[in-house]
């Protein structure tokens, strides 16, 4: 596809992990034109920097059926497309470093049971070698061994458009609009197409001007450690509620995410159209209390 078409059923705004998801389901359900519109390459706004952590259990039924059928559906993408993934099961451990953080991970042991998952409460013993350093501390992890994420952190997953691939078609970038909510117009800045339905998958850059959405962007940080000793592929996520961070095997070196409990805002002043695949220069001032609060609780 070289062009804009002129009409299409169905126009889906934004190439990330969202927008790829929204026109690949529409292609299985049956939709027969669905046109992809990204105004630079696929996965190259928020999703190429996402950590690929899929987790299944969550708060209520519905979402944890959600997030299961999730990791279904990229278990089987590769075979299905033929793409490689690196999509990989290694399960995932949450612990507590509070009484209080122990019976909550307890409680989410037991409520799991009700959505048919498998998490166990383990002893501290059994935390891996290459992390009992980190939390020696810890009162109890709780263990989810049917989690699974995928390998990389970029660059290595874009979600295959397959099943009814014909239904789709992507364009080249397009900086676009959103239709016209009086004739339908799918694009006036790149053409004259007409869409009879829109999905608004592009995040800051997909909001519709007529819609006010409380959404801006936020940095967050991660490092990574290198000669880790019983550091392996297999190793399970580890999460930490209280230290605000989560740790995994990354290509050989062991990562260190958090998501800060005080965000910090990026773009105040707009974000360019041109920025895609960017990354931030480091802050360490922003990062060192989420480093302090782990170091207090490894060494506690």
């Amino acid at each position: 596809m070289t062009t804009l078409p002129d009409r299409c059923e169905v126009v889906v705004i934004g190439g990330g992990v969202i927008g790829v998801s929204v026109a690949y389901h529409l292609a299985e359900a049956g939709i027969q034109d669905v046109v992809l519109v990204e105004r630079k390459e696929l996965t190259s706004g928020t999703t190429w920097h996402a950590a690929g952590l899929v987790g299944q259990l969550r708060s209520s039924i519905n979402m944890t059926k959600l997030a299961r059928y999730t990791s279904e559906l990229y278990r089987g993408l590769e075979a299905e497309t033929g793409q490689a993934t690196g999509y990989r099961q290694c399960g995932s451990m949450s612990i507590a470093a509070t009484a209080e953080r122990f019976e909550e991970l307890k409680r989410s042991a037991s409520m799991a049971k009700v959505f048919d998952l498998e998490v166990n409460v383990l002893s501290v013993r059994r935390v891996p070698s290459c992390y009992q350093m980190i939390h020696r501390c810890c009162m109890g992890p709780s263990l989810c061994p049917s989690e699974r994420f995928h390998a990389q952190r970029r660059h290595q997953f874009t979600p295959a458009l397959h099943g009814s691939t014909d239904a789709v078609e992507i364009p080249p970038p397009y900086s676009v609009c959103w239709p016209d909510h009086r004739c339908g117009r799918l694009c006036r800045k790149c053409g004259n197409g007409v869409a009879g339905w829109a999905f608004g998958c592009g995040g800051y850059f997909g909001c519709d001007p007529a819609v006010n959405l409380p959404l801006h962007a936020c940095e967050h940080y991660y490092v990574l450690f290198e000669s880790v000793a019983g550091l392996h592929p297999d190793l399970p996520v580890l999460r930490d509620y209280d230290a605000c961070t989560y740790y995994k095997y990354d290509a050989g070196k062991l990562l260190l995410g958090a998501f800060e409990p005080s965000a910090k805002p990026w773009g105040m002043g707009g974000i360019s159209e041109d920025f895609s695949f960017g990354e931030f220069p480091d802050d360490f001032d922003h990062f060192e209390p989420i480093l302090e609060a782990h170091e207090t609780i490894s060494c506690a």
